[in-house]
């Protein structure tokens, strides 16, 4: 087994964002990719214009790419911002607007995977009020998701960089998945296991693929220190996506990592351009 053996799609919001969004589609196919995943592209708008969704997706097509995933919104990402469905009030609001139009989209192009960002914690508020919200929101995701036909991921980050973000272990974020699953009676949310946050928590990743390979929906990389390409830092990532396939995974392995300096196009010399 190894590399070749798994099936990778790019994440367009961290790879190729040299390029404007609509020129980072054709990029990837160009690099040798079929697939593509995307964080919600339009920060500032959970309900953007429908030109705007228009011409991404034109892009994606003329590209013959797959979207394979998409985040709702998440507020400003990259930036302070690391979800919304939990923050009481306008940001609230802001997710719900997307629900729909995310769900939408994912469904025009093809996408069955729908990632959800929980949110960071407010100060003055109290945690329970913020979750209370987060499982009300989650459900009508995951109701979203089920008319499409799609799962629900919900992710774990990690603390390092993430510190107001409470899913910061694998065994919180699957907590929430099983909340989810409980609370919507639908079956359909998944654990995003992204092996890069999981390592920063100092997690042992053997056993949380061990643990949760079951309940995973989907499958991130970056190697750990610097969040680079594999192979520029020390996780055996080839060793860990064998023990995922090994346990029953045989979903997309979305490439989360940073370029560094050098073209995106540039940062796949790791994986053979046949195995892409």
């Amino acid at each position: 087994m190894g590399f070749a053996d798994q099936r990778f799609n790019v994440n367009l919001s961290i790879l190729f964002t040299e390029l404007p969004l609509l020129e980072r589609p054709a990029a990837a196919a160009a690099a040798g990719f079929t697939a593509v995943e995307l964080w919600w592209p339009w920060v500032d708008s959970p309900t953007p214009e429908q030109s705007q969704l228009d011409a991404l997706k034109r892009a994606l097509e003329d590209a013959g790419v797959q979207l394979t995933g998409l985040n709702f919104y998440a507020g400003q990402l990259p930036g302070p911002d690391r979800g919304a469905l939990s923050i009481p009030g306008e940001e609230s609001a802001r997710f719900r607007a997307n629900i729909d139009v995310a769900a939408d989209f994912a469904h025009s192009l093809g996408a069955t995977a729908l990632n959800a960002l929980y949110g960071n914690r407010v100060a003055g508020v109290d945690p329970a009020e913020q979750d209370a919200l987060a499982l009300e929101n989650l459900v009508l995701a995951a109701r979203a998701a089920d008319r499409i036909g799609a799962v629900l991921l919900i992710e774990a980050l990690n603390k390092p960089e993430s510190p107001l973000y409470p899913l910061v272990s694998a065994p919180a974020a699957v907590d929430v998945v099983d909340k989810v699953n409980a609370a919507s009676g639908l079956g359909n949310t998944r654990f995003l296991m992204d092996l890069y946050h999981l390592s920063m928590n100092g997690e042992e990743l053997p056993s949380v693929i061990e643990r949760f390979a079951a309940k995973t929906g989907h499958v991130q990389i970056a190697d750990n220190p610097g969040r680079g390409a594999p192979g520029t830092g020390t996780l055996q990532l080839e060793d860990l996506l064998d023990q995922l396939r090994k346990a029953g995974y045989d979903g997309w392995v979305g490439l989360e990592y940073k370029p560094g300096d050098r073209p995106s196009a540039e940062a796949f010399d790791w994986l053979p351009r046949a195995a892409r």
